[in-house]
């Protein structure tokens, strides 16, 4: 059993999968520090890097109490700066086994120090939503739409499926990000919605499963965006 956070708004087909499978959830709920369209996505407020976490004091005054019950620990960050990229972007750094990626302009300064406490690389690239951008499947293989984030990153000893962008809902944008609508939970990958519908479909399945994990998605609703499935 772990703890999971997740938008309160994923759908209830993910969120009764994740319970049946024996985890409990923290939903992340909406604050007005960031826009309406992804003001409860879990990966604006909070970043995980190995066994700590970092949670934005946004957050903290609403699920720190819920957290601490479940005997959570983490350190509390600094406040969102603003609701606009890049304002919002200082929680959304991704780890990726010894690395740290992010635009590192922008990263919470905790952040930082805990990666640098822990022995973390940095990886700086430009895409300020980086944890929305990838899909960390373990700690060498990651999978993105971002020419970018894929450029960057393949000068590491890292295994980089790099896949076609859009295909993936975020209410009041064009698309949204396939990392934001993902996330591992133990030996599986879970997407919040069809991800047989994605063109890249069998490249992205077929990845995952060369890394020994499994691939779980929801065929009832179209794949969607929201804020990343973190298990802490």
């Amino acid at each position: 059993m772990s703890i999971i956070c997740l938008s309160e708004d994923a759908q209830d087909a993910l969120k009764h999968y994740i319970r049946l499978k024996g985890h409990q959830i923290v939903e992340i709920k909406r604050t007005t520090a960031v826009y309406e369209a992804v003001s409860a996505h879990s990966d604006l407020y909070l970043c995980r890097i190995k066994n700590e976490r970092i949670l934005s004091p946004e957050q903290h005054a609403l699920i720190g109490s819920m957290l601490r019950e479940r005997v959570v620990s983490y350190t509390i960050g600094s406040p969102l700066k603003g609701s606009g990229y890049p304002d919002n972007i200082a929680y959304n750094a991704a780890w990726a086994g010894s690395y740290l990626i992010h635009n590192l302009k922008y990263t919470d300064p905790s952040i930082l120090k805990k990666a640098e406490e822990l022995g973390l690389e940095t990886i700086h690239v430009k895409q300020g939503y980086t944890k929305c951008s990838l899909v960390v499947v373990d700690e060498q293989s990651l999978i993105t739409s971002d020419q970018g984030i894929a450029g960057s990153l393949t000068q590491y000893p890292l295994d980089v499926l790099l896949i076609s962008g859009g295909h993936v809902r975020l209410k009041g944008f064009a698309y949204g990000f396939l990392g934001g609508a993902s996330g591992r939970v133990d030996d599986e990958i879970l997407f919040n919605g069809d991800l047989s519908a994605h063109p890249d479909f069998e490249k992205i399945t077929a990845f995952i499963k060369s890394k020994g994990l499994n691939p779980v998605f929801f065929k009832d609703y179209e794949l969607e965006d929201i804020g990343s499935i973190i298990q802490l």
